[in-house]
Order: structure tokens, then sequence, then C-alpha cells
């Protein structure tokens, strides 16, 4: 079933507050609907699995991963109604591209991705869509040190916060990486 007009929703917030379970969910609920779904995940996204978005309580859902934002257009069947794209961070800036081009065509898509990097900076692509989304919805997971509501993404080396200065990506997840409130969350720059 087509829809009338196209949108982009935008999940967003730190690690662990539940992007891919919420993008999992609306997929789910496309399917019952009777959409044509398809979810694309960039390449490097491989901590869970291969051919599915993962969320970290175990939930997927079948996914193609693809290395740059033109797959997705590339790979786009002329029958699908949703798109989900997984971890948007990740892709180049022609993603915002893409997205605007699918939402024009009257394609609901949902994005998810981190919108601060481990420095608490802005993180890729995602300040720009979360200003062209019709649709946006941070989630906060919980501090991993105090308990309060966490908005911030915490990389971790060898049990301390990592250097401002370390590469920004780094794909992984609670091996490297915890949910911290901006009072808990260390950026150490010496």
């Amino acid at each position: 079933m087509a829809h009338q007009y196209g949108s982009v929703e935008v999940i967003t917030g730190s690690m662990f507050c539940g992007k891919t379970e919420e993008l999992i969910r609306r997929l789910r609920r496309a399917t019952i609907a009777r959409q044509k779904v398809q979810v694309f995940k960039p390449v490097i996204d491989d901590r869970y699995a291969f051919a599915k978005v993962t969320s970290h309580s175990g939930a997927d859902f079948a996914a193609l991963p693809i290395s740059t934002s033109a797959e997705i257009l590339a790979h786009l069947e002329p029958e699908t109604t949703v798109v989900g794209i997984d971890e948007a961070q990740f892709f180049d800036d022609g993603i915002v591209d893409v997205v605007s081009q699918m939402a024009d065509r009257g394609i609901r898509v949902i994005v998810t991705g981190l919108d601060t990097d481990f420095r608490g900076e802005p993180f890729g692509c995602m300040p720009v869509l979360i200003v062209k989304a019709e649709y946006v919805d941070k989630l906060s997971a919980i501090c991993m040190v105090c308990g309060e509501p966490a908005s911030r993404t915490q990389r971790l080396v060898n049990g301390k916060p990592a250097h401002y200065n370390d590469p920004i990506v780094i794909v992984g997840a609670s091996e490297l990486y915890e949910a911290r409130c901006r009072r808990c969350h260390q950026v150490p720059r010496d």
C-alpha cells in the first residue's frame, strides 16, 4: 500500500537507548500493514549479524549491508513504500540527499543514528537529517555510573575514558561503550 506523502522519521540518541529496537518495532508494524519494506545498514556495522539490523537486546530484521549511500537507490525496489536505514552516522554525506529523494518519491523513510560521537559532538550527517526530518524521536538510555537518564556515549579504553583525539569511528558494543549522563561523561584532552 503506497503512502500519499513521503516522510522522514529520525530515531536518535546515545548508544543503548533503544534506537534499533524502535526501528524494528516500526518496521514490523509496516509489514503487518502489508507495506513493502526494505532495510539498509552500513557494511562496517558487523557487531551482531551481517545481513540483519540487530538491537542490543537481540531483536532483528533482515537488512542489506551497503558501503555507500548511493547503493540504497541502486537497490531500491519499485514497490517499496517503507525504507529503514540503521546507523546512518556511518554513511557518507550523500545519505542526506538519498533520504530526501526517497521521501520526495512518497516513501516513508525511518533513519536511526547516534546524534553525537563519543566526544559529545554532532556525529556525521545526523544533525542535518534531524533538521530535515518531519518527525524526530530522541531517546535516552540509563547512565551506567549514576543511573540518571543518559544522553551521551562514553567510549572506554582499558576501562578508562577514551581521549578526545582518539579515532571517532570504532564499531563496538558494551565492550567499548557505556551510556552516560552529561555529568558522568568524560573526554580527557590532555
